[in-house]
């Protein structure tokens, strides 16, 4: 990364000129996009919403502000390829070999990220309000990071710590709702209240919840099949 922001549109440019190669993965084009979702995180985290700026972030990224300008447009533009890009990371959830056990991982992960400052994560959930492309794109997100958690609750299926559901069970389990009750008391307690960090909480939400769908909070009825 370079400090100098007067660099020309040709050397700068993210797109190919006409007839030239696509670029592959890892090219410069690559790297410039890292430099500059970098340089968005770094802004986002120290100033919010407010102070980020195309050209604040040009000139962190290292890049003239004409190609932040004709690969992302605007601020609303760099928060959705920030957002996208996470969803791009290879995470995984948690495999402890228990429910119990997956869930308490899960929540000191999110307690990690809302307490650690300055806080991308609660900066990037502060700013999807301010824009609508960024609140359309964490949506995606957060709805593809459920999707992806269910397999904790497949797995507690599997190993009998939650009640299996036959075809010709009259109910489902809510997995989803489940993972929400779940992690849902660290946004509350960490974003909402701005309460000080607890580190009982991740095992104590993980359990509470547990012992819900055991009981049965987390069953639907059964959407009938033709």
């Amino acid at each position: 990364m370079t400090d100098s922001t007067d660099s020309t549109d040709s050397t700068d440019s993210t797109e190919p000129a006409a007839g030239a190669p696509e670029r592959r993965p890892g090219g410069r084009t690559a790297r410039v996009r890292a430099q500059v979702l970098d340089a968005v995180r770094a802004e986002l985290a120290e100033a919010g919403h407010e102070g980020l700026t195309v050209e604040g972030v040009a000139a962190r990224a290292g890049v003239h502000r004409t190609t932040v300008y004709r690969r992302w447009r605007d601020v609303g533009g760099l928060l959705v390829d920030v957002i996208d890009a996470a969803g791009e990371m290879d995470w995984q959830p948690p495999d402890t070999g228990s429910l119990r056990g997956d869930l308490t991982a899960l929540n000191r992960e999110i307690q990690e990220s809302l307490v650690v400052r300055p806080s991308f994560a609660v900066a990037l959930m502060a700013a999807s309000f301010h824009s609508e492309q960024a609140a359309r794109a964490q949506t995606r997100l957060w709805a593809d990071r459920y999707a992806q958690c269910e397999i904790l609750v497949e797995r507690a299926v599997e190993r009998g710590e939650l009640p299996a559901r036959g075809a010709r069970a009259a109910t489902d389990l809510d997995a989803r709702g489940l993972l929400v009750a779940a992690t849902a008391p660290l946004y509350h307690q960490l974003v909402l209240l701005r309460a000080d960090p607890d580190p009982r909480l991740p095992k104590r939400a993980a359990a509470a919840a547990v012992l819900a769908a055991a009981a049965g909070a987390f069953s639907v009825p059964r959407t009938k099949r033709a």
